[in-house]
């Protein structure tokens, strides 16, 4: 695989991203998309409609760190405005969110209680549990990159695809 300058995988962003505007209508690239997605040696499947598009591997290519690439195309007065983002799949997603949203929650109210027993002047134990949460959350955290660092090379595939498709550096 080639290695652009501006490697999208080589730092780790919660979902990398890129803009460009290119110099085609979003009919000429959705027809490009559809086209790189028919040939016959391409390892991605997708779906191309609307001003909208998703890539992702074959099932017996993807994990359950696999990412999807979603591109959101607009109309702009030099042609079309395309906007990409590399993610987990919804599921995935969604799952962290929860727990992140999860601990959050609880350590305001384990923070809450913990002040509130203190000013009564009871036991304010409840409040170690503040860092255990914060080692969950970390360690989510963890999990997240290095699961994302499991899906780096097919970051790669799905952004060489794209490029390919619409003969442009992103």
């Amino acid at each position: 695989m080639p290695h652009h300058q501006d490697d999208h995988t080589d730092v780790i962003h919660v979902r990398p991203r890129f803009e460009v505007t290119l110099p085609f209508s979003i009919q000429d690239v959705e027809l490009r998309l559809r086209s790189a997605l028919n040939a016959q040696e391409v390892l991605v499947l997708g779906k191309v409609q609307n001003g909208f598009a998703r890539f992702m591997l074959p099932l017996e290519e993807q994990h359950y760190w696999s990412p999807q690439l979603t591109i959101n195309m607009q109309e702009d007065e030099g042609g079309t405005f395309l906007r990409g983002m590399y993610g987990p799949k919804p599921t995935v997603w969604t799952l962290f969110v929860f727990f992140y949203s999860f601990i959050g929650i609880a350590m305001v109210f384990i923070a809450i209680f913990g002040s509130s027993y203190i000013a009564l002047g009871k036991s304010g134990a409840i409040l170690w549990l503040i860092p255990f949460l914060l080692l969950v959350f970390l360690s989510l955290y963890l999990v997240s990159f290095f699961g994302q660092r499991l899906g780096r090379d097919q970051i790669r595939i799905l952004h060489d695809f794209v490029e390919d498709a619409l003969d442009v550096e992103l």
